[in-house]
């Protein structure tokens, strides 16, 4: 028994009926709900590593036109929401409102923020800062490398670590900063390894509009921070090369 060309065109519409379907639910799960991200650099470590990929909900500050690829300019955000002190916060660099930043949300509008010492302080009230340990950490194929880690308690309570990887870095004595109406200061979790609001040429203080959204939880991970790792096109490294155990981890 043959099967008509009728059928097999019929079969191909369905077909590519289902995969436009998907694509297009695809799409807009990603422009309105969720956004993948993966992470280039080290300036969040520990929290997030070099290779990690992580989902941003972008419903939960609202939309504003860098949302939606600045492809529908207006000014503002709707359906819009504060962040909280804390949140890990995916945004558009305000220096070029195109390069997208990932960094944690430490001063709010009318915030009044310094650096004495390696401790951060905000509305003249130092954050609690307590040794937790070393993090282990290895760059160009050099030896592995102790960075001290400390636990940082802000006043609402959120708590993650920080690196201080030098007791005299450039940004360990810096401020006081006013953080403007409308706009928020950023910093990365990897202090002395991080551009973020502590330098104007940087990053600066962050326009409300210019959040993406919260990152929310890493659904993959591979070191490919280490000259050799995960080479797509060696898959029998990649069960080595994966990092399991951070496989849908919530980011805090």
């Amino acid at each position: 028994m043959t099967v008509s060309a009728k059928t097999r065109r019929s079969g191909w519409l369905e077909t590519a009926t289902i995969v436009i379907e998907a694509l297009a639910i695809a799409m807009l799960v990603r422009t309105f709900l969720y956004q993948p991200f993966n992470i280039p650099s080290g300036s969040m470590k520990e929290t997030l590593l070099v290779g990690d990929y992580l989902f941003v909900s972008k419903l939960s500050y609202g939309y504003s036109r860098y949302s939606f690829y600045n492809l529908i300019p207006f000014s503002g955000r709707i359906f819009g929401a504060e962040p909280e002190r804390g949140d890990v916060v995916v945004f558009k660099l305000p220096r070029d409102n195109s390069t997208d930043y990932i960094k944690r949300v430490i001063g709010l509008p009318g915030d009044k923020i310094a650096m004495r010492n390696g401790v951060l302080s905000i509305n003249g009230e130092e954050v609690p800062k307590r040794r937790t340990g070393s993090f282990i950490t290895k760059a160009n194929g050099g030896p592995p490398r102790k960075i001290p880690a400390y636990e940082e308690t802000l006043p609402n309570g959120v708590t993650y670590t920080v690196l201080d990887a030098d007791e005299n870095g450039p940004f360990d004595n810096v401020g006081p900063y006013k953080v403007p109406e409308g706009h928020y200061f950023m910093m990365g979790d990897n202090r002395d390894n991080s551009t973020d609001s502590r330098a104007s040429w940087g990053v600066g203080y962050v326009p409300f509009e210019n959040l993406i959204g919260r990152a929310e939880i890493i659904f993959f991970s591979a070191a490919v921070d280490e000259p050799d790792a995960f080479l797509w096109w060696k898959p029998w490294t990649w069960p080595f090369d994966i990092r399991w155990g951070r496989f849908f981890t919530l980011v805090r």
